[in-house]
């Protein structure tokens, strides 16, 4: 075997799990939902790497899994992360063996890796579970062993494909995996590195669907709620480097650790003359768990993080600074006319003529640099859209709320009772009432003969619509605008807004306020040229 290969799958591993570091975070329940399984595999692997580039390009396969060992142990991140590194240490010992049984194929070395690591990885841990990495392991040794005679290529998609399909059965072995509905991270991130060992076998990459969630129901049938049981109450994760530690005291250090808390992993790595152990535990007496091992030997690395202060941390825009502004409204217009109008009136501005992309309004939100933002999207996004932007720009820093204007007019309707000094609340509930408040209607141009409600239309022919529906017909532009008036205002009316798009013609506009006068004195018309092309005019009554 070329130690090339495992150079290249090491680093495949660590580009691998970079990228899928994200959706390993997500499925992070067990044993405590700290969402740092992704981000904790994939840093053990990248330091794993990084010393490779210190190797001679003729390092033989000892060599280079020793160096990858020794790293993933010193620089093991989490719980996962040190069972990764069991992983390499059992390539490792796998490589001595083979230099010692002058047999260094390619299979031999994986099927004796993956069951010296699997061993190694149940052994580290206190209180091993079965639907984790631990039972991935196992069943990657045992595929081994079953295909170890099949080509390389045979043998590495077996220990994939079979990994996979172990991994859809971990949330019937785990409870609490079956309650989130979610697949165990660490299982996952093992996925990762045994298809990057297919990739740099085959040249081909599996492809995978996404594990944010499972494909069955959640719940493991028995209807109990095992929500609350296993690790969880603790409050710090505390880790470090133990070095010149007698190997026969390693177990009662492990008795001794059970009684400060949970999750309990401890690792050796031999290969030096000095014995080293990397120690993990979640504890609420993270300066008891250092003592205990400043007792047996020379503790380095020394790690302590606290679980809450980490949530705090990984919230959305918890490292933002605080915003400048306290309020701030951001609409979707159409046309020179509404920019101007809507910002005279105390909004952002945000065109949307040819359309708007939701990283586009983001931005918009997140440059107000405003603790509160009211949206209002004025039909102009789909509802899915507005959604990613919400979670694309709310923060701890930043309530975002969403009002569902449909039209411009109804939007500065509820421009009219913002009121930048009052309570958020209250402000935006006012807001919404006068926007939903507003009936709204609109002129368009007819671009095809069809069948509406209003009778059949034909091509050039001007449409009065209220809301999406066509109820007005006629040849003119001042024709279906009066129409379109009297039929709105047969309803009542205090107050009339009218939008002029750009290609309402200055007749129409005349005629307009001429009947609205003439028919309807005691009502007040306000009337702006937003320019828009989407509608010949918007009209909203109040």
């Amino acid at each position: 075997m070329n130690p090339h290969l495992l150079r290249d799958w090491a680093q495949a591993c660590a580009e691998g799990l970079t990228a899928m570091r994200s959706e390993i975070n997500d499925l992070n329940v067990f044993p405590i939902p700290d969402s740092d399984t992704g981000s904790n595999m994939a840093n053990t692997m990248t330091k794993a790497v990084e010393v490779l580039a210190d190797l001679p390009t003729d390092a033989g396969a000892a060599t280079v899994t020793r160096a990858l060992a020794d790293a993933a142990v010193a620089n093991a991140r989490g719980n996962s992360g040190i069972i990764l590194s069991q992983i390499l240490v059992g390539l490792a010992d796998a490589a001595d063996l083979a230099v010692v049984e002058d047999d260094p194929s390619f299979n031999r070395l994986c099927t004796t890796g993956l069951r010296l690591a699997a061993l190694g990885a149940r052994r580290a841990v206190s209180a091993p579970r079965e639907g984790t990495i631990l039972t991935i392991l196992r069943v990657a040794a045992e595929t081994a062993s079953n295909n170890v005679s099949e080509s390389p290529a045979d043998f590495a998609r077996a220990i994939a494909d079979n990994c996979a399909e172990a991994l859809e059965l971990t949330p019937e072995q785990l409870p609490e995996l079956a309650n989130a509905g979610v697949v165990d991270a660490g299982a996952r991130g093992f996925l990762v590195m045994a298809d990057a060992l297919v990739l740099v076998i085959t040249g081909v990459s599996n492809k995978r669907r996404s594990y944010r969630g499972i494909l069955t129901a959640g719940g493991d049938g028995t209807g109990h709620d095992h929500s609350c049981e296993g690790a969880g109450d603790t409050d710090f994760e505390v880790m470090y480097l133990l070095d010149g530690a007698e190997g026969a005291k390693i177990g009662a250090l492990r008795e001794r650790l059970t009684e400060l808390g949970d999750s309990i992993v401890i690792v050796g790595d031999s290969s030096s003359e000095a014995e080293r152990f990397s120690v993990h535990i979640h504890t609420n007496d993270p300066g008891a768990v250092v003592e205990v091992g400043a007792a047996l030997g020379r503790l380095t690395d020394i790690r302590i993080s606290c679980f809450a202060l980490d949530a705090i941390r990984a919230a959305p825009g918890a490292n933002e600074p605080p915003a400048r502004f306290k309020r701030a409204v951001v609409a979707l217009v159409t046309g020179d006319g509404a920019a101007e109008l809507f910002a005279e009136a105390g909004a952002s501005a945000v065109r949307a003529d040819h359309g708007i992309h939701p990283a586009t309004l983001t931005k918009a939100i997140l440059d107000t640099d405003s603790a509160h933002v009211v949206v209002m999207g004025n039909g102009m996004m789909s509802s899915q859209d507005l959604v990613q932007v919400g979670a694309e720009a709310r923060s701890t820093q930043r309530s975002v709320v969403f009002l569902p204007t449909l039209s411009m007019v109804q939007c500065l309707s509820a421009l009219a009772v913002h009121d930048p000094d009052g309570e958020p609340d209250v402000d935006a509930f006012a807001m919404a009432e006068a926007a939903a408040g507003t009936r709204w209607g609109s002129l368009v141009h007819s671009n095809s003969k069809m069948m509406t409600l209003a009778g059949t239309c034909e091509i050039g022919d001007t449409l009065g619509l209220i809301g999406s529906d066509v109820l007005v017909i006629a040849p003119e532009q001042w024709q279906a605008a009066t129409a379109l008036l009297d039929l709105m205002l047969a309803t009542g009316g205090e107050m009339v807004t009218v939008l002029a798009g750009r290609d309402l013609d200055e007749s129409s506009r005349e005629r307009i306020a001429q009947h609205l006068h003439a028919s309807y004195p005691g009502i007040e018309l306000a009337m702006y040229q937003t320019g828009q092309t989407s509608d010949l005019l918007q009209v909203g009554i109040e």
